[in-house]
């Protein structure tokens, strides 16, 4: 069992993205707070950030409601089906660290028609497809889409008064994202502890994308791995969004950006904790250039792990993440992709 610490962090740096539009003192006061969260923890709270309540409500009702839905109506869209890891994973289907994780959740991403990679071309086209969607739940769609261009507008946003900060061009990494960026979005529902006691609910684990920005709700269970090397809780705020930097803007800036660690431990007994984590990612044939900075030789180099090798083009990062993460998707669908044991 996970034993939570008692920590002098009693909460994450808090990042106003409001104050971009308050003025060049009020903007300048923002770069360096956000400078100073990306650089030292890579974890920070998002508020100001113009995503309304009423655009929360919304998706948060249709996510309960779909949750709500008969078991026999939620694995009518298992993922196990499709070749694009899209649809509906059971609780403990999903592996993290190789163990399983104790939630359930639906995954969704940009509505495209699939691209079955044609001989030569790389298989992480394999990731490009269409959703699942539950047809008692036509809000749904409607909803996770609407949230899905508007954090991707709000993730844009939040990059370039980033890449400001630390001194780089605002738009640098502009032309790989656009209409053909990979956005992902998960709908997530923890149901409480497992009955043999374990409490992961997700494992340990770095996010390989740009930016992660998470919607979590009161109960709680984030846990973020700190300076002390050991991992704190990260306290609800009402109407902000922790946001993490994924290990993308880490091998761009040669390790002066943090992407760190994180899991979620399980609520306890059978209390439910629901969160809705966006990735913001580039295009799957994206290859992440070096980013130009003045801090560049303060950058200490990236965290390297043999078991997680990074990979220049996007694609193959989330593909490797995928293949690990949904083993019967694997399975069933890209066993030629799968490394022997």
């Amino acid at each position: 069992m996970t034993t939570h610490t008692a920590t002098p962090y009693d909460q994450l740096p808090i990042i106003d993205l409001s104050a971009a539009d308050a003025g060049p003192e009020a903007r300048a006061r923002l770069h360096t707070r956000l400078h100073a969260a990306a650089h030292d923890v890579g974890f920070f709270q998002l508020v100001g950030h113009g995503v309304t309540p009423a655009e929360t409500d919304a998706l948060l009702t249709a996510m309960r409601a779909f949750f709500a839905l008969p078991e026999a109506d939620r694995l009518a869209l298992d993922n196990v089906g499709s070749p694009h890891f899209r649809g509906y994973t059971r609780t403990g289907d999903e592996r993290t660290g190789g163990a399983r994780d104790w939630r359930d959740q639906l995954d969704i991403g940009a509505e495209r028609p699939a691209h079955v990679p044609a001989p030569g071309e790389p298989p992480y086209w394999w990731l490009q497809g269409p959703n699942q969607w539950p047809a008692a739940l036509p809000e749904l769609r409607a909803a996770a889409l609407a949230w899905i261009d508007k954090l991707s507008a709000v993730a844009q946003r939040l990059l370039h008064e980033l890449l400001t900060a630390i001194g780089a061009p605002a738009g640098f990494y502009d032309p790989i994202f656009g209409a053909q960026a990979h956005p992902h979005l998960k709908l997530v529902r923890y149901p409480g502890s497992a009955a043999d006691g374990t409490d992961q609910g997700v494992g340990a684990h770095k996010d390989y994308g740009f930016l992660t920005l998470l919607l979590q709700d009161t109960v709680g269970g984030l846990q973020v791995q700190r300076e002390d090397g050991r991992f704190h809780d990260v306290p609800p705020i009402e109407g902000a969004f922790v946001v993490n930097l994924g290990e993308l803007l880490e091998v761009a800036t040669n390790g002066y950006l943090l992407a760190t660690n994180h899991r979620v431990v399980s609520p306890p007994g059978a209390t439910e904790r629901f969160s809705v984590p966006f990735f913001y990612n580039p295009r799957l044939d994206a290859r992440v250039e070096p980013l130009p900075f003045p801090h560049a030789s303060h950058a200490p180099g990236i965290t390297t792990d043999p078991s997680n090798p990074l990979f220049a083009e996007y694609g193959y990062n989330e593909l490797k993440g995928k293949l690990r993460a949904h083993p019967l998707v694997a399975r069933r669908h890209h066993a030629e992709l799968l490394t022997p044991a």
